[in-house]
């Protein structure tokens, strides 16, 4: 099923990248990428594996450092930007790793205390406990808080790490490959789950992946990285309404009858 359009701000753009450009020794991964994300949109880029698209999210995460370009998040511009700045900056940006990134040592509740008490001085045993009940709800696994990350399915884990990140609050979702991995049922609860994260904490959110369900269902846009550089945007039948043999296949591998 479709995603059904949010409206976007197009006034207030989180993210703003101009001429971003990355290599990694002679291999050109990105080639001149320009993108902007807008307050309360969801924008998923597409792509083939090795296509550069994890390399621009950790770019935008301060993980990565570009060859050529500007980027600006939430204001900050990255040519100028301290490392403080950057740290505080990251809080704002919820990073949801491929493989969940769950301590496997940790309980749920322990994995989920562990960026409040690291990055919030001072919270309170009752703030920290609030806090991980609200995200643990959120993501529907309130019964898990006690468990160990080994003791939960893919589509578990997958949760819990979302909710980790929502735990600290932030205005900008980074998804990376969130349905990787999962059963075809699990993906559609995944794929919910990242749209009701839009509506219900209000955030701004790129999403990786190579999966066109997972675009068709939470994407209101869809960016298409291809040769470096961002060839066709828009929606997701605008994006896939074309002849290009670099995009048609990509389409039939996912949806061909």
């Amino acid at each position: 099923m479709e995603k059904k359009i949010v409206k976007a701000d197009h006034n207030n753009p989180v993210i703003t990248i101009r001429g971003l450009e990355k290599a990694f020794e002679d291999y050109h991964v990105l080639r001149g990428i320009d993108l902007d994300l807008y307050q309360g949109e969801n924008l998923v880029v597409l792509g083939r594996s090795g296509t550069g698209k994890s390399v621009l999210i950790k770019i935008i995460s301060g993980l990565l450092t570009p060859d050529k370009g500007e980027i600006s998040v939430l204001g900050h511009n990255y040519a100028n930007i301290s490392e403080k700045e950057l740290q505080e900056l990251r809080i704002r940006i919820g990073f949801s790793f491929q493989n969940s990134a769950l301590y496997d040592s940790m309980t749920v509740r322990k994995n989920l205390e562990f960026p409040l008490v690291r990055n919030r001085k001072g919270i309170s045993r009752q703030e920290i406990d609030t806090a991980v009940e609200t995200v643990l709800d959120a993501v529907g696994l309130s019964q898990t808080i006690n468990q160990m990350p080994s003791e939960l399915s893919g589509g578990q884990r997958k949760r819990i790490g979302i909710a980790r990140t929502l735990i600290l609050n932030p205005e900008i979702m980074l998804y990376d490959e969130p349905t990787a991995g999962l059963d075809p049922i699990t993906c559609i609860e995944i794929n919910d789950l990242i749209n009701e994260v839009q509506q219900r904490f209000n955030t701004s959110s790129i999403i990786i992946t190579h999966d066109l369900t997972c675009a068709k269902q939470t994407g209101d846009r869809i960016a298409m990285l291809l040769d470096g550089q961002f060839q066709r945007t828009g929606s997701f039948d605008e994006v896939f309404d074309t002849n290009d043999s670099r995009v048609k296949p990509f389409y039939d591998y996912n949806f061909i009858q």
